[in-house]
């Protein structure tokens, strides 16, 4: 169980969300994509997670079958990816990245939704976080594949990406087959939704993951390309990445195995933190060594983030979460999607000394601040979120 929810979120956010991350810098080196391609590949991606997200409800009585669905179409759009490029198939290339979106969003929230769901039926949910890791393994095999293998033609690397994501989805569909929720039948999905004065509480949370969003997703776009326009050999700029995915799952592991007792909004609040930290440190110097100790930052805090806000909306509906996880990955997409916004609506010019990229971090990070002091300000530290399903 915990195994497939781990390679779930490998194939879907590794694969389907961040593989473009650390391929699109080798795409310009071989001329099969344009920086202006490349934008809209990512804007695509961005824009079909934010799809994604608004359409998981969908799958509220059966999410287990809409994982195994969404897992392969990671896998065929992956694939389909290598023979696009640049030129008249760059409009392909979009629509496949953006499909690629909206699975892996489906794959996120059904995921969280079944696995959380399960493992607090068999009275094990301390074994929740530990599918989050999926997430920073994922990338980390993306970005070292990338990494090592970055002298070969992208091309080939989408397409070793893609067979992955296709074994993944089949050791998913094999995995968890046998393993469905039937007991907890449509009812226990189809219970009331959140009541108007529930929907007002969680608007704070929402807002925060939204926040979370947009404070990770410039260190996340930008990095290797940083990186690129100072050290131009794929052993070198390319390392940032598989630096990022290492640290996201060293570090929910790291909380899985000695925060599990603290409130989420705690455990939260220090990932947010952190992440302020690494998104103001590219501020004082672009090095190497700040851009990857940034990267570990935000790498190592994102995915904590990510997994304590997701186990916190457990927590606050626990009959149905799909709507509410729904709502929160919408506000991460969001938040994903304004990033690049901002730093393309800031241009090439330099205000007070600042680049484009520059504001964006800033921006990021005192967004970051204000939410981390209200998280640790709201948390009840006498309280512990795995006793109510014990």
């Amino acid at each position: 169980m915990v195994a497939g929810g781990i390679v779930a979120l490998a194939v879907a956010m590794g694969i389907g969300r961040f593989a473009f991350t650390p391929l699109m810098p080798l795409m310009l080196r071989d001329g099969t994509l344009s920086t202006a391609a490349g934008a809209e590949w990512a804007a695509a991606n961005y824009g079909g997670y934010l799809v994604g997200a608004l359409t998981a409800s969908w799958f509220s009585t059966d999410p287990l079958r809409a994982m195994r669905l969404a897992l392969l179409g990671v896998a065929l759009t992956t694939l389909a990816a290598a023979g696009a490029g640049g030129g008249s198939t760059a409009l392909i290339g979009a629509a496949l990245r953006a499909a690629a979106g909206i699975f892996s969003a489906w794959v996120l929230i059904c995921a969280s939704s079944w696995c959380l769901a399960e493992l607090a039926r068999r009275r094990a949910p301390e074994l929740g976080a530990w599918i989050y890791t999926g997430v920073g393994l994922g990338i980390a095999l993306a970005g070292a594949l990338a990494w090592l293998g970055g002298r070969q033609p992208a091309t080939w690397l989408w397409l070793e990406l893609g067979l992955i994501a296709l074994v993944g989805a089949v050791f998913v569909g094999l995995r968890l087959q046998d393993r469905s929720m039937a007991s907890a039948s449509a009812a226990t999905y189809a219970s009331s939704g959140a009541t108007p004065g529930a929907r007002r509480r969680h608007l704070a949370l929402v807002l925060c993951y939204g926040i979370s969003g947009f404070g990770y997703i410039v260190p996340a776009t930008f990095l290797p390309a940083m990186a690129q326009q100072q050290f131009p050999d794929p052993l070198v700029f390319g390392l940032t990445w598989p630096l990022f995915g290492l640290a996201a799952a060293l570090s929910v592991a790291a909380a899985a195995r000695w925060l599990s007792g603290w409130p989420r909004r705690r455990v939260w609040a220090l990932a947010q933190g952190t992440m302020a930290l690494g998104t103001a440190l590219p501020l004082a110097t672009q090095a190497l060594w700040a851009l990857a100790a940034s990267a570990v930052l935000v790498g190592g805090t994102f995915m904590v983030a990510t997994m304590a806000g997701l186990q916190l909306a457990r927590e606050q509906a626990p009959a149905n979460p799909t709507p509410l996880l729904a709502r929160m990955t919408v506000a991460f997409a969001a938040g994903q999607i304004a990033g690049p916004l901002l730093v393309r609506a800031l241009g090439p010019d330099s205000w007070a000394g600042w680049d484009a990229l520059a504001w964006a971090n800033a921006t990021a990070t005192a967004l970051l601040v204000l939410t981390t002091a209200w998280l640790w300000h709201d948390a009840k530290p006498s309280y512990s979120p795995l006793r109510q399903f014990r």
